[in-house]
């Protein structure tokens, strides 16, 4: 059994063997502290985007559900979906007699899909707002995502029906035309025409948290409005509000068979149109980040590997040079095991000490971040903090044990005559 005293003296040697040599050292742990903070650093974003993503779902309920001719997040349109009938207002109000539907609303969009931002520039005045979005919506949007109003109103039934030449503003369109003064009653020019403002919408939740959100830069119509400026565009975005967060599935079920039964689709095929909530983007989610962090941890492994590399192959030329130490050490007295652990201990500190840097780099980098790129969320999480930590002395401890073990197997006699 070895005394303290003596594990003391062995943790004393290693690391003034460490310290005699820190720049080789350093260099030997760099692959550690890439590694490690790259691990801090994903994770970070990755768990800052989990929580938006949470937050945006929250924000647009959990009982509503949506209807749209094609697939969601499809991202190569098959010649089926090409060829789909597109959703109809008619479709939506069928949809608001349900028995389990207490709201719907159809919109149109006009924006550039690839981009995710319009291609309109409104005016006021002297000023202009470019990559605005155009959308269409029906009195019912309100209701059925609880918008948040800061300033107005929103549309009107009648305002709808009489095709009302009014526009609500979102947060950042509404803050570059008019930085000073409110919008409200003021005359926007959109394409050569003319339209009142009504309403401010608040800022909404983002995935992306901070920074500018292209949804924060649009001009939402009355549909009708909205439909003798755009005649040519006619696929309808149909939501619906369930009567609660229980009667989603049955909601959900005559929803689908109503569509079914307009667009006369055959018993036994499958639908030609959509039909899905909330949880399909978090689920969507959810499996992009599930590819994020895999390629995370094969990216954060290599540099691991390589660190790991780095310490065995340095760790055999320290055990190549001290052979002659080696050597005396076992002639007064040194067991096997007192070498073993000195050279095991070696590694273990180098690495843990690697860790180490690479978790407050990445504590750096994860607070850089914000800074320079504030619609990129971080938050630091325990648990990868933790993992990139151990990870690093394992590291230390797999690579570390064959050159400790070369370093206590020499023989005594010929490590004195190694010159």
């Amino acid at each position: 059994m070895m005394r303290k005293d003596e594990f003391g003296e062995i943790v004393q040697m290693a690391t003034d063997t460490i310290r005699s040599n820190k720049l080789r050292s350093s260099l030997t742990v760099l692959g550690i502290v890439i590694g490690v903070a790259m691990v801090i650093g994903v994770s970070s974003i990755g768990r800052g985007l989990d929580d938006n993503v949470r937050d945006l779902v929250a924000s647009i309920g959990s009982n509503v559900i949506f209807a749209y001719h094609l697939e969601p997040f499809t991202l190569r349109l098959t010649q089926e979906l090409r060829t789909r009938k597109k959703l109809t207002f008619e479709d939506a109000q069928a949809m608001a007699q349900l028995p389990h539907v207490k709201a719907v609303t159809a919109g149109i969009r006009f924006f550039r899909p690839e981009l995710g931002v319009g291609t309109y520039a409104v005016k006021y005045q002297d000023r202009k707002v470019k990559n605005t979005i155009l959308e269409g919506a029906t009195s019912a949007a309100k209701d059925v995502f609880d918008l948040h109003i800061t300033e107005g109103r929103w549309f009107s039934e009648s305002d709808d029906e009489r095709r009302a030449p009014l526009i609500v503003l979102c947060h950042d369109t509404a803050a570059e035309l008019f930085p000073s003064e409110s919008p409200l009653g003021h005359e926007i020019n959109i394409d050569g025409r003319l339209f009142t403002v009504i309403g401010v919408l608040d800022k909404i939740k983002s995935v992306f948290g901070g920074g500018k959100d292209p949804n924060d830069n649009r001009v939402f119509f009355p549909l009708s409005t909205f439909k003798t400026l755009h005649p040519e565009l006619k696929d309808h975005w149909i939501s619906v509000k369930a009567t609660s967060h229980d009667d989603m599935p049955k909601a959900v079920d005559e929803i689908r068979e109503l569509l079914r039964r307009r667009r006369k689709v055959p018993p036994g095929k499958r639908d030609d149109f959509s039909v899905f909530t909330s949880d399909s983007l978090s689920d969507f989610w959810n499996q992009l980040t599930g590819m994020l962090f895999v390629g995370m941890f094969a990216i954060s492994s290599v540099g691991l590997i390589v660190g790991g590399v780095g310490v065995m192959n340095i760790m055999l030329v320290s055990v190549t040079e001290r052979t002659r130490e080696i050597g005396i050490r076992k002639a007064i007295g040194a067991r096997k095991r007192d070498i073993l652990l000195q050279f095991t201990l070696e590694a273990i500190i180098l690495t843990a000490v690697g860790g180490l840097i690479g978790v407050l780099l990445g504590a750096i980098v994860v607070g850089i971040i914000p800074a320079l790129w504030p619609s990129l969320p971080a938050h630091m999480s325990m648990f990868w903090t933790i993992f990139g930590f151990t990870s690093a002395a394992a590291v230390g401890l797999i690579f570390g044990i064959y050159p400790a073990w070369k370093a206590a197997n020499l023989d005594p006699i010929e490590a004195l005559r190694y010159e």
